[in-house]
């Protein structure tokens, strides 16, 4: 097996508090020597390291304008042809051939050509999000260095958290991404044993999202379901929810939307009910190897999904991880905690990280201002690149 590469973020100077380096270590010493390209990919980004000259540090305290937030998105906003237009910097096709031997499948491919079907399975989809993220990291890295170095806070999506960890430090690239197949591996097994899905819901002051969840459980039960789950899953922005449950609860509450004021309800392309108790056969497997990795307190602010707040310690993430899969992701509490502040102080440039735009489309709708300093880092052909969604 070849060497791994491990993505390290580890102090710099007073103007750069995480720098990132990268480092290729043989874990079998048995095993035959690293490929060469990796050694010179290491040194090529080891190079282009941020923040290790002087002019890159600041006198004072830099204004909020002059500092960045980088959220990394999480499953569904995958795409087929997602990380063709990162292949021209240094790092990224060594990302995905170190990816490719530890999923044992070639996820270059997949994430390019599809098929799509074959992309959108959770056991595919997780791991392809979480390396095309990291892969335009690396991107942005390049292209504007001074947003890596200013960063104070960052957020990920559900499975995009563990991309914003490595990003921050607290977990290593290769076992990140061996935490993540796990999540995947275990999500996908607990979706498979009871047909469940998400709903897309947008909708108005009025919506009666409590009781329409009540209604489809209560239609479940006259279909026999036992112990029916419907419930908010996500909380995006005012008014617009995904929920998440049984499959019959959400076709339920698509042909009665508007008994409950929703302007649309959509299904997502995911293949189960998660961040609801459907998910707790995936908390074991996850709990566990969560235990036998490193985590380290993260160098700049991660803010949880489960309650908007910065995670504090190696404990508090592993506690939360696990957590998190079976509780609702508070997105629009954490855009509240990351951007408010008192009138007249400015917004931190914002840049989302990963494939398409769907997080800014979220912050339009959280906080106007705070939208208006937000880019994305381009992952896709110019001419493919994914229009944000309706909102």
């Amino acid at each position: 097996m070849a060497a791994p590469i491990r993505l390290r973020l580890s102090a710099g100077t007073a103007g750069a508090p995480w720098r990132r380096l990268w480092s290729s270590q043989a874990r079998d010493p048995a095993g035959p020597p690293p490929p060469s390209e990796v050694v010179d990919v290491a040194a090529l980004l080891n190079d282009a390291s941020v923040g290790s000259s002087p002019r890159h540090r600041p006198s004072s305290r830099p204004s909020p304008q002059a500092t960045s937030v980088l959220l990394f998105p999480g499953q569904g906003s995958q795409v087929v042809g997602m990380g063709r237009a990162l292949l021209q910097y240094p790092g990224v096709r060594t990302l995905y051939d170190v990816a490719g031997r530890a999923l044992g499948y070639d996820l270059l491919q997949l994430s390019l050509q599809g098929p799509s079907k074959e992309l959108e399975r959770t056991v595919r989809c997780q791991p392809a999000l979480y390396v095309v993220s990291l892969a335009a990291l690396e991107a942005l890295r390049h292209q504007r260095p001074e947003v890596i170095e200013t960063c104070v806070a960052a957020a990920g999506f559900s499975v995009g958290e563990f991309a914003a960890l490595v990003f921050a430090g607290a977990l290593e690239f290769e076992e990140g991404l061996h935490v993540v197949k796990v999540r995947a591996e275990a999500m996908e097994e607990a979706a498979a044993a009871i047909p469940s899905g998400m709903l897309s819901v947008l909708g108005r002051p009025q919506s009666q999202y409590k009781a329409a969840c009540l209604d489809a459980q209560e239609h479940c039960r006259t279909l026999g379901i036992k112990q029916p789950v419907c419930e908010v899953a996500n909380y995006l922005f005012p008014d617009c929810r995904v929920i998440s449950g049984h499959l019959e609860a959400l076709q339920f509450l698509q042909k009665n939307s508007s008994r409950y004021h929703f302007k649309r309800a959509r299904m997502l392309p995911v293949s189960g009910g998660f961040h609801t108790c459907l998910m707790e056969p995936a908390l074991e497997p996850l709990a566990q190897v969560l235990k036998k990795i490193d985590i380290k307190r993260p160098l700049v602010s991660v803010h949880s999904n489960v309650d908007g707040n910065k995670y504090m310690h190696a404990k508090h993430i592993r506690q939360l991880l696990v957590k998190q899969v079976v509780s609702p992701v508070k997105w629009e509490q954490t855009m509240h905690a990351i951007y408010e502040r008192r009138k007249g102080i400015e917004f931190p440039q914002t840049i989302e990280v990963g494939p398409g735009r769907q997080l800014g489309a979220i912050l339009k709708n959280c906080n106007l201002k705070a939208w208006k300093a937000y880019s994305h880092v381009t992952v896709m052909e110019e001419d493919k690149e994914e229009k944000a969604p309706e909102a």
